[in-house]
């Protein structure tokens, strides 16, 4: 091995002693208040506010700077602090926030450098989720694809699962261990299923649950996959687990509806379970208690606090001071099994609901039940025994069903299990066991079954069945008879599979699944689960878009039609002489039912032009005093349309007081007159009277629109003949051709019509303005304002 030079190991010693500084600086930064803003003496409400506020601003899947999510992870760990009393106190003590540390003692871990630095031992030990060195609490909770499909799924409709995502290199994943610790440590003890998937080694079971960033937490219910979005707060999580949970599985119970919930016991052929406690809010152990159980038992739960319950605690003496619950099967007025302790744990309340799943004689209403309540023989030591009572819901067998109910309450042997069946309901079942035989029910039949197949050994009792007491006596003698000889059961039968009875709540079912789906997709939604979405998204706006696209084009095209059928004879005459109609020619609806028209003097000519906004133009039409009224209406109707957009602006200006800023103008772009090729005409013109610019104020470029007569009375035909080919320009010639016109005789009317057609063409222009096509004369400034030039 070389040693290094003297010089290099410098440069090492060095770099690591930046690093290890910009580390002590950066922990010894962090100061909870500054990061949400509040003071020490803020109230706790105050910061749960401020902390809502920054949690959704900062949130990375809103906020797309970034350095949102390491903000996010900032805020979110000072929430933790400030919002626990403990850590807080120990921080304005100590300064300390770390929660392995001892209160009031420095930080442990480091050792001498040369004699004269300090430094943390574990600098170089990042506590990433890598394989040679996993965090053993993640390694036990592990989940593999197999292991997930064969376990967690199928254990997941008897309680939820919380999944945290890793990988490898996943700064964010440590901030959130110590709250994932704590959590996980919290909800395992109610019986929450935990899971760990490392995206690394197990990348199909994460493309599998939809998982495609680090860190995620998802909980699983029912077979179903839901993400967790807000804040990895343990609060949060705990919320997060009890959401996942049917929203109808806990019953309130009061004075009121306690007869109604407990007789409900024969319809839904379960026990009911009572649990009375001082809390307002079922608590989450409840919850899971009664999602695992929900096949067998209905769940309520009894508020102590309310003035409705007392009359169910003095009915059940029931004592206030530690939690109680009570079972009850077919007999409402008395509990089957009582269980009361203070701080009750998982494995006392689900041993004492295991005992008590079944009524004393429950009906069979499907093959599941009839498995669990007459299992198949396994060994001669576990041998059981079903008396089955084949009876009728009529009124009728009401007495013989109170005896049999009597009969199996008062037995005590485990391997006999008493049931009945209606015979309507189940009539495969009754007719294999009654086959061949003069026997109609009520009838009890003892069974005994040997395999999986159906097969089962039985005995009708004889007799039949009435529920009097020469009936019990038989049937008692029958059943002692059987624990010493089990070969008195000397028929043979394959028995059918039971119907499931249950089958005609399959709407309602339904309908709750429906109703849980349509939960799930808005919460996507809200939650921009984008990826997940978008396919569906994808398909629901492609059909709407076939559905609706081609009517909504249809009615447009429609109206079109209905408005060019039938024409105003104003706009029919601007029709036949070329002039477009300025209907639908924006992109945006006018906003006003006016035109904002402004003129442009030496006050506003400022505001108006040289220091108009960029992107913004200014729309100038050029007139005269004689003119003004003429020309203003018609440039207002012609530009009505593109008032909508938010970029133009409208203005004119009176060319018989500022004549000399219009020879100005032209005079520094003497293309734009010049672009017809009759440059000698354009230097001689002075009649402006009906031109159009558009002026850009902030990149100093103008469009001209040069006024277009297209009427059909004699003077405007020789106006465009003595224009020659220069067309698009009126032609008004020189000064003395002006007072040559002057002096001939013509009527006010057919003067005013021929102004009123220099604007014919003007909506044609503005679209070619709106597209960018018109061709664009730059200025190297703009000429001044000032002067007025005097009338002549």
């Amino acid at each position: 091995m070389k040693a290094c030079s003297r010089g290099r190991c410098v440069s090492v010693v060095t770099l690591y002693l930046v690093l290890l500084s910009a580390l002590v600086k950066s922990a010894s930064e962090f100061d909870p208040y500054k990061v949400l803003g509040v003071s020490k003496s803020s109230s706790l409400a105050d910061i749960k506010k401020v902390y809502k506020q920054l949690a959704k601003e900062w949130h990375p899947d809103k906020n797309k700077n970034p350095e949102a999510e390491d903000m996010f992870i900032k805020i979110t760990k000072s929430y933790e602090v400030l919002s626990n009393e403990e850590k807080r106190a120990n921080y304005d003590r100590y300064g300390q926030v770390d929660e392995n540390q001892q209160y009031g003692q420095p930080q442990q871990g480091y050792r001498h450098f040369h004699n004269g630095f300090y430094f943390d031992e574990s600098f170089f030990h990042f506590p990433f989720n890598n394989k040679g060195n996993r965090d053993p609490a993640d390694s036990k909770y592990t989940l593999h694809y197999n292991q997930y499909v064969s376990e967690v799924v199928p254990d997941s409709f008897r309680r939820p699962y919380l999944i945290k995502i890793t990988s490898d290199w996943c700064f964010s994943c440590i901030h959130i261990e110590p709250v994932w610790k704590e959590t996980v440590q919290e909800l395992e003890a109610l019986g929450v299923g935990i899971g760990v998937v490392d995206v690394g080694y197990e990348r199909r079971l994460a493309n599998h649950l939809g998982a495609h960033r680090t860190p995620s937490i998802l909980g699983v219910i029912n077979g179903k996959a839901t993400f967790f979005h807000y804040a990895v707060v343990r609060e949060h999580l705990k919320q997060f687990v009890e959401d996942l949970l049917p929203q109808r599985l806990v019953e309130k119970v009061t004075d009121r509806n306690d007869e109604e919930f407990l007789n409900s016991w024969h319809e839904q052929n379960k026990p009911h379970v009572l649990l009375f406690d001082q809390v307002p809010v079922v608590p989450l152990l409840f919850k899971l208690t009664a999602f695992a159980f929900k096949d067998y038992l209905e769940f309520g739960y009894v508020d102590q606090g309310l003035s409705e319950t007392a009359n169910l605690l003095r009915q059940f003496n029931i004592n206030t001071y530690a939690p109680t619950m009570l079972v009850f099967k077919e007999n409402t007025d008395k509990p089957a099994d009582i269980i009361q302790a203070k701080g009750m744990k998982k494995q006392i309340i689900d041993e004492f609901i295991s005992n008590n799943k079944f009524l004393l004689a429950p009906r069979l209403v499907n093959q599941k039940l009839f498995d669990e309540l007459c299992p198949v023989k396994q060994f001669h030591r576990r041998r059981k025994y079903c008396v089955l009572l084949i009876t009728g819901e009529e009124e009728s067998f009401t007495a013989g069903n109170k005896a049999f109910l009597s009969l199996a309450s008062s037995n005590t042997k485990e391997v006999l299990r008493f049931t009945y069946v209606y015979q309507r309901q189940q009539q495969s079942l009754c007719e294999t066991l009654l086959k061949s035989r003069d026997i109609a029910p009520p009838q009890v039949v003892i069974l005994e079954r040997r395999n999986a197949a159906g097969k089962a050994l039985y005995k009708p009792v004889t007799g039949g069945w009435n529920g009097s007491e020469e009936d019990k006596r038989k049937l008692l003698e029958e059943l002692e008879l059987l624990q010493k000889d089990p070969s008195i059961l000397n028929y043979d039968a394959t028995l059918p599979e039971l119907n499931n009875e249950l089958a005609s709540m399959f709407l309602i079912q339904w309908i709750y699944t429906a109703y849980d789906y349509l939960i799930q997709i808005r919460d996507d939604l809200l939650h921009n689960n984008w990826r997940e979405m978008m396919p569906l998204l994808s398909l629901i706006f492609s059909a709407l878009f076939i559905l609706f696209g081609t009517v909504i084009i249809q009615a447009f095209s429609d109206s079109g039609e209905d408005k060019q059928s039938k024409p105003k004879a104003k706009d029919a005459a601007k029709s036949e002489n070329g002039s477009p109609s300025t209907a639908g020619t924006s992109s945006r609806p006018p906003k006003k039912n006016f035109v904002e028209v402004t003129e442009l003097t030496d006050i506003t000519y400022t505001s108006n032009l040289v220091k108009l906004r960029p992107g913004h133009i200014n729309v100038v039409l050029v007139l005269t005093d004689a003119s003004k009224n003429v020309l203003l209406s018609k440039f207002a109707k012609e530009v009505y349309s593109f008032t909508g957009s938010l970029t133009l602006h409208f203005s004119f200006l009176n060319v018989d007081k500022h004549s000399e800023w219009m020879d100005a103008l032209l005079e520094v772009a003497p293309e734009a007159l010049a672009a017809d090729g009759d440059e000698d005409e354009a230097s001689h013109r002075a009649d402006y009277t009906g031109y159009v610019l558009a002026l850009n104020g902030h990149k100093k470029y103008l469009c001209l629109f040069r006024p277009v007569y297209t009427g059909e009375d004699l003077d405007a035909k020789s106006s465009e003949e003595e224009g020659g080919a220069g067309g698009g320009r009126s032609r008004s010639g020189s000064r003395e051709e002006q007072h040559h016109r002057k002096a001939v005789p013509r009527s006010r009317s057919t003067s005013t019509l021929q102004i009123h057609h220099k604007l014919d063409r003007l909506g044609l222009w503005m679209e070619r303005l709106m597209e960018g096509t018109l061709p664009r004369y730059y200025i190297p400034a703009w000429p001044s304002l000032e002067k007025i030039t005097t009338n002549k």
